[in-house]
């Protein structure tokens, strides 16, 4: 039996695991010591623990527990990570933003694979014409599509939110758990942006996109009130105002109040002139990306449900009331079009 001296984290291996909570390790370290053993075996590649990074933190608590190690074959980093992807893909209940993230990294390991003479993969740079390096993307993009029973174009978003968890958490470490575990829920295009950004603009850009929404609304709120208190304030009359002084202590704030709608002046007339720009295109860009990360996230929340409780959708009421609760979405797509008809 391989020792756990032996046995090493990788950095990058590591982070294709999505974290369990607090909870489930508790709960997980409570089964081991109750069974005496490890179960599951730890998975390797060339000492590296590529399967098991729990387990193994939980046995270097319990040195005396059984366990077993079971070493895997790999031709280079990028088969072990693919391994690793369909792995987890496979085995845990996952949320989308954990799913995206792991199907957009075998994606991009995926596409750097490439048959050598022997058969065997090994990762390259690739030359030669650009629509056959184009061809193998989208052949790439659909089979894996169809191995996870989604579309392609939601594998290829997913590899654009992945390249954004990882471009935050190299900008602000601690990023990728917070993100994947749902601690903060920033949109697929903020998170995607982040990776577009310059690095020294990234650390800003993160903090910001993972604010709380919450203290975001409450903040606004809050303004929202500040100004409406500065509304009743200035409208009081004179008699009142010198009846309380106090009211008094605040003179800039007609000005502060025209500077601001100044600033909201210019605000308009910069995005009337973005009208039918290049930014704008951007901007659209953006929100469609947001528009098809909804589409498939509905997709894929309607089968898991579905895989998991096959049984309910043979009962022909519940299978009306299911059909009734997807009218909303129906109904907002009619709704949609009926806008546009007349564009």
């Amino acid at each position: 039996m391989m020792k756990l001296t032996a046995l090493k984290i990788d950095p990058e291996f590591q982070g294709k695991i999505p974290p369990l909570t607090s909870e489930e390790l508790d709960q997980l370290e409570k089964n081991i010591v109750s069974d005496g053993k490890v179960i599951n075996p730890i998975i390797v590649w060339n000492g590296l623990i590529i399967d098991g990074h729990n387990r193994y933190a939980i046995l270097q608590k319990h040195p005396d527990i059984q366990y077993a190690v079971h070493e895997k074959e790999f031709a280079d980093r990028y088969e072990a990570i693919v391994w690793i992807c369909k792995n987890q893909l496979g085995r845990r209940n996952l949320t989308i933003e954990q799913k995206k993230y792991l199907v957009g990294k075998q994606y991009e390991a995926e596409k750097a694979l490439v048959p050598n003479e022997k058969g065997t993969n090994r990762y390259t740079v690739l030359v030669g014409a650009q629509n056959e390096h184009q061809l193998k993307r989208q052949k790439t993009c659909e089979k894996i599509a169809t191995e996870i029973g989604s579309t392609p174009i939601f594998v290829r978003r997913s590899e654009e939110f992945a390249k954004g968890v990882d471009a935050a958490e190299e900008a602000v470490p601690g990023t990728r758990r917070k993100v994947l575990s749902g601690e903060v829920k920033p949109t697929a295009a903020e998170i995607a942006s982040v990776a577009r950004a310059p690095p020294e603009d990234r650390p800003a850009l993160v903090e910001k996109i993972c604010t709380p929404k919450e203290t975001k609304k409450s903040s606004s709120k809050s303004t929202s009130k500040s100004k409406k208190v500065e509304k009743s304030t200035t409208s009081t009359a004179p008699c009142e105002v010198q009846a309380e002084p106090a009211v008094i202590e605040v003179p800039p704030e007609p000005i502060i109040q025209s500077k601001q709608k100044q600033t909201a002046l210019q605000t308009i007339r910069t995005l009337s002139t973005k009208m039918e720009s290049v930014e704008q295109v951007a901007d659209a860009e953006g929100m469609l990306s947001e528009v098809a990360s909804a589409a498939d996230s509905m997709i894929y929340r309607l089968d898991v449900c579905f895989e998991h409780y096959p049984e309910f959708l043979k009962n022909p009421k519940i299978r009306q009331k299911v059909v009734g609760l997807l009218q909303k979405a129906k109904d907002y797509i009619v709704k949609l079009e009926g806008e546009f008809a007349y564009d």
